[in-house]
């Protein structure tokens, strides 16, 4: 055997073992198997385990409405707090503020610069807010609503769910395998509830807390210093991603149960750039009663840690350098742009900013999935064995070959699905089978240029190696093609079509591997150990 190809059978068996290795949590071994691996394994999408399929319409206009109602209540507690005789209302889609007091439009454009005077009469002016604060509200509360939403699922513990945004107001959620409709869609429209508490830094338990735990071990920590914690105390925790890993850790927080604060006094929540350090930071704005309680927490409780909590979860927890007064406050920190967008939106998302109107409940029963995965695998069955039998009648021995790489092909993908705990739907298995056709056909290129090279004459070894050769860039050219759609459609799509998207980009680069060493590798060690003088193809 010679040395330049057994790095590739070395590869060849390494990737299969792996594959099967990855594989094994799908399979009734699953609870055997130890704990790091079990998390691996092929997930079933919606389509395939059953569940609930939700569409909901956040409503934009009422959002709006809502942000006019806290502009009227907070417009009306600052003309008391100045002394200025009047008040403000909301009516239909504007704000009418009773006054004839000369101050009342320089107040009202200090204190919300995006409302515009759209007219006034003797004692009453009409205020709007502009096009641009208008659709930048009905934005943010779609984004709000999701994140609002995802929080609920995350607790609702609920199996790889789909959450997303579809057009410009409609979010789309499934929950494979919930059988509870009613409990789901309870959750989904519940309200988030945001606290701010203090954190308990000078009980001897917090010096004996762990600063980071694994995300899976909350229940081990809180069986382990359970009976230590004061009866006024609780642990809660805040979720951490690596961002070169991915992986999720968790922090741990020992704080007060009160909660000082909730956000129902949050107005407003946004991301602004510090001029000095060009670093994002997030600015929050509290109503006049909020402004009042927040100036007296952080005065009070200068150089403690002040934890935002949403559901449960710790979002931040900054230390209070100083009474914070006048109703807003800045969030810093080593934020990235994204992080403090999330965070901005996870501070508004105190509660569901509009109604959401559903458009859509579909469940899909156990039964029905059983009868998609059957249909599924049947076709791909049926389609292998057919596509394996014409090789082999139509290319002989080397067609055998051929089915040798497609075996792999189909083995390394299922292998390849399960390392990344891939979601498989039906679209997915779609993009499996056309990944075996693509298989076949790059053989079929290289085989087709193996005849012309020995009808000229050349020997079996030339005619393969001249054959591969050949091949090599028209079979190249047409997967990165095939890449390049499965990667748009990965961006683009949602759902099921991201299921494809990732069965048909996985294929590409194993249908490359399989094609153009596993086949290559094979007739290298026929011809490496004995003198081939007639090719069977």
């Amino acid at each position: 055997m010679k040395k330049n190809f057994t790095w590739r059978i070395s590869i060849i068996v390494a990737a299969t073992l792996l594959s099967i290795i990855f594989y094994l949590p799908s399979t009734s071994l699953h609870p055997s198997l130890p704990e790091w691996l079990q998390k691996y394994g092929v997930v079933l999408g919606l389509d395939l385990q059953g569940g609930v399929h939700l569409v909901y319409e956040v409503e934009g206009d009422e959002a709006v409405a809502i942000t006019l109602d806290r502009i009227a209540s907070s417009l009306t507690n600052t003309f008391i707090d100045q002394k200025v005789e009047g008040k403000a209302e909301k009516k239909d889609m504007d704000i009418i503020v009773i006054s004839a007091d000369e101050s009342v439009p320089g107040i009202v454009a200090k204190e919300f610069p995006n409302l515009t005077r759209y007219k006034a009469s003797e004692g009453n002016t009409v205020f709007r807010l502009n096009e641009e604060e208008t659709e930048r509200i009905k934005e943010f509360a779609v984004d709000q609503a999701l994140e609002t939403i995802r929080n609920r699922v995350d607790a609702f513990g609920v199996s790889e769910p789909t959450i997303h945004r579809q057009g410009t107001n409609e979010i789309v959620i499934q929950l494979p395998g919930v059988k509870d409709t009613e409990r789901a869609i309870e959750l989904v429209g519940k309200t988030a509830i945001l606290e701010f508490k203090l954190l308990d830094e000078e009980s001897p338990v917090a010096a004996q807390l762990p600063q980071r735990i694994e995300s899976d071990g909350e229940e081990d920590l809180l069986a382990e210093f359970g009976g230590e914690i004061p009866e006024d105390d609780e642990i809660l925790f805040g979720r951490i991603q690596d961002k070169e890993t991915g992986i999720e850790s968790k922090t741990v927080y020992l704080m007060k149960k009160q909660s000082l604060m909730t956000g129902v006094y949050l107005t407003e929540a946004r991301v602004n750039i510090d001029q000095r350090y060009n670093e994002p930071y997030v600015s929050i704005v509290f109503n006049s009663e909020g402004a009042k309680l927040f100036d007296q927490i952080t005065g009070n409780n200068v150089q403690k840690r002040l934890a935002i909590i949403l559901d449960n979860n710790v979002y931040s927890a900054p230390v209070i350098q100083d009474r914070i007064s006048g109703g807003s406050a800045q969030i810093t920190g080593s934020f990235t742009m994204q992080g403090a967008k999330d965070l901005a939106i996870v501070l508004r998302s105190g509660s569901l900013p509009a109604p959401l109107k559903m458009l859509q409940n579909i469940t899909v029963g156990p039964s029905l999935g059983r009868d998609s995965i059957e249909a599924g695998v049947n076709a791909g069955i049926i389609g292998a064995i057919l596509v394996i039998l014409f090789m082999i009648v139509y290319y002989k021995m080397s067609g055998i070959i051929a089915d040798f790489a497609l075996v792999l092909n189909i083995v390394f993908l299922i292998g390849a699905l399960s390392a990344f705990s891939a979601t498989l739907t039906l679209p997915g298995i779609a993009g499996i089978i056309l990944a075996i056709g693509m298989a076949v056909d790059s053989n079929v290129l290289m085989f087709e240029r193996i005849r012309e090279e020995l009808r000229v004459g050349k020997t079996p070894r030339a005619a393969i190696d001249a054959g591969y050769d050949k091949a090599f860039w028209t079979i190249f050219d047409s997967h990165v093609t095939t890449l390049i759609t499965a990667v748009v459609l990965f961006q683009f799509g949602t759902g099921p079509i991201k299921g494809f998207a990732v069965t048909l980009g996985l294929g590409v680069f194993i249908n490359l591997f399989t094609a153009l060493i596993g086949t290559k590798t094979v007739f290298d060690l026929i011809t490496s150990t004995r003198e081939v003088k007639r090719l069977s193809i």
